[in-house]
């Protein structure tokens, strides 16, 4: 690792600058108005990935947001690795609970704050950076290509067609992600499942207009009360979700299965004060790290309606809203969910409201097998940066494409995150540990490197 370590040590300020630069554009994909900053964003990796190497860049359009896409091809015959990541963050409300502006980086304390410190433009920058070592030391021993969208925050909804279009131009031998987290910074992990994820915004309307509170309440349904009253309906008091058929077609891990994964090292008592709550709360019968790894959640993401300005506004709101998520395992049709919770919050609303639920997002959960060469590779890349084996695990989290990649461009994802649970990904004082930056960029080189002779 000694070249490796001489040339991240002699650039490792200007590969800072570089993220920085990325950083500032406030590239956010679920507000009309960014649009203009998404091609921002789009050209910067352009820039990125030429002058790291690639042989050319391009910057393609879709029905949505552009896609930028480059390549280096030094032999044919050689292996191919397609790096995806993503352009594109997530809002940044609420403002006002940021230390420090979330689209100006600033370090402090070893750790880079910022929207999109980590997710994921820290940690796509990693592989640009690691693209550019093994080019510059002539050390690339297969073909790369880079694949960065700008819709992965709001469940790519364009990049399956493009993806369809492009598949002579897209063909791999493996998709290298790095968009998910470690166990600790001590404990390097590689997750080898997703759960999908179904998303809705509901509407409940009751009255024709804002009434007064003192004049019509107790008389008429308040839409607020009414919505609240439904979300509530939709969890028991074991944890499970009450849709009818929901779990149908879940996944049942099997006990061996369980009683690897509980091998990983889980401290609950840090994890609730880490998190600063006394309880921690899921479906009965299940350990926490099951809750978020295996089994299906439901939450809601936000909830409005009527008075929420300063001060007191006696109101009756004609209106309530709320967006509402679901997290699925693997088997879980994402569409047949989304109409399964359509129909049945749509059916239990009492007659004086009116109930109108839409999709916006999802997709189905993806499961990597550790025993193909890629995970193999990236095993041993771990092992040599950290000095211990990586734990597999599965992630609570969602990247809905990797499922659409398998089955559009039939290549297997390998999942390698270096994030850390205490990086706020898509809250306020999002960061990234400096550390995790730099060793980022020391492994990929060496997932390279077996992944090219596990291949041979």
């Amino acid at each position: 690792m000694e070249y490796i370590n001489k040339y991240v040590e002699e650039n490792k300020d200007r590969f800072l600058e570089e993220l920085f630069g990325l950083i500032r554009i406030p590239s956010i994909s679920s507000i009309a108005a960014h649009k203009p900053d998404m091609y921002k964003a789009a050209e910067y990796w352009k820039k990125t990935l030429l002058e790291a190497g690639a042989d050319k860049a391009e910057v393609f359009e879709t029905a949505g947001n552009p896609v930028t896409y480059g390549e280096k091809i030094i032999d044919p015959a050689l292996p191919t690795v397609l790096v995806y990541g993503h352009m594109d963050v997530m809002p940044v409300d609420p403002i006002d609970l940021w230390d420090t502006p979330p689209f100006e980086p600033q370090v402090r304390d070893g750790k880079i704050y910022a929207r999109g410190a980590d997710d994921d433009k820290g940690q796509g920058m990693m592989h640009a950076k690691a693209f550019e070592l093994m080019v510059k030391t002539n050390t690339l021993p297969c073909n790369v290509k880079f694949m960065i969208e700008g819709e992965e925050e709001v469940g790519s909804p364009n990049l399956g067609l493009w993806c369809e279009q492009n598949k002579e131009m897209l063909k791999a031998d493996i998709i290298l992600v790095s968009d998910t987290s470690m166990l600790a910074a001590d404990i390097p992990s590689i997750t080898t499942g997703l759960r999908g994820l179904a998303y809705w915004q509901v509407e409940v309307t009751g009255p024709n207009r804002d009434l007064h509170s003192g004049i019509f309440g107790g008389a008429v349904a308040n839409p607020i009360n009414v919505l609240c009253s439904m979300i509530d309906q939709m969890v028991d008091a074991d944890g499970k979700i009450t849709i009818p058929g929901f779990y149908d077609t879940v996944q049942e891990v099997s006990s061996e299965e369980r009683a690897l994964l509980a091998k990983a090292p889980f401290n609950e008592e840090k994890y609730k004060k880490a998190l600063g709550v006394e309880e921690l709360k899921g479906e009965k019968g299940f350990t926490t790290s099951e809750h978020t790894g295996i089994r299906p959640s439901f939450d809601v993401c936000g909830i409005w309606g009527g008075y929420t300005g300063e001060g007191a506004k006696t109101v009756l709101p004609s209106k309530a809203f709320a967006k509402i998520s679901s997290r699925l395992v693997p088997d879980q049709d994402h569409e047949k969910i989304a109409v399964l919770f359509k129909e049945h919050f749509e059916s239990i609303a009492p007659k004086s409201v009116k109930v109108e639920v839409t999709p916006l997002h999802g997709g189905p959960a993806y499961v990597c097998p550790i025993d193909i060469p890629a995970y193999q590779a990236a095993e041993k890349a771990y092992t040599d940066t950290f000095g211990k084996r990586p734990v597999p695990v599965r992630s609570g989290g969602s990247i809905p494409i990797i499922s659409t990649f398998e089955k559009v461009l039939g290549i297997k994802s390998v999942l390698m995150g270096f994030g850390l649970e205490s990086d706020a990904i898509h809250s306020p004082n999002e960061n990234y540990p400096l550390e995790q930056f730099y060793k980022g960029i020391k492994t990929i080189p060496l997932f390279y490197k077996y992944f090219a002779e596990m291949s041979k």
